[in-house]
């Protein structure tokens, strides 16, 4: 993605990242998690901030820190650096809430275009089906997968 980004710190085995989100509200540390379901190339993305004094992730909190674009940006970040380890992965995501699955869809939307060069974009559309990604369309939860193996 075209949009400044934080650093992230690699966790064991590529299947966690964090960052810390600087702004109005102070420093917030972010957790990216990928998660492996029942099928061993499908995994789950979940993001969220890290509660300083148990260390679990919160995915339904909002700190509107004012740096949205950039939080986005780093969590699109970490796609690309879990499938550059796993190749063959395919990353199922999806809001934790409505406003928030909205505004995943408006910003795969916006850089459906780069996203698209390296990855196949799916979005699901509820009681009907996966789809490639198109602008426009109500999807409920999103997967991509990398258009080449790197080896």
């Amino acid at each position: 993605m075209r949009y400044d980004r934080y650093d992230v710190e690699i966790g064991l085995a590529s299947m966690t990242f964090e960052f810390v989100s600087e702004g109005p509200k102070g420093f917030i540390k972010k957790r990216v998690e990928y998660r492996v379901t029942a099928n061993p190339n499908i995994f789950i993305l979940s993001f969220g901030d890290v509660d300083a004094e148990t260390n679990d992730m919160n995915d339904e909190v909002v700190s509107d820190n004012h740096d949205s674009m950039k939080v986005i940006a780093t969590v699109a970040s970490t796609v690309y650096l879990f499938t550059d380890k796993y190749p063959k992965a395919v990353v199922y995501a999806e809001g934790s809430n409505a406003v928030r699955t909205r505004l995943y869809r408006i910003n795969l939307s916006n850089n459906l275009e780069e996203l698209s060069e390296q990855f196949y974009v799916y979005g699901f559309i509820e009681n009907v089906g996966w789809f490639t990604y198109e602008k426009n369309k109500d999807y409920s939860s999103f997967y991509v997968k990398r258009k080449k193996y790197q080896k």
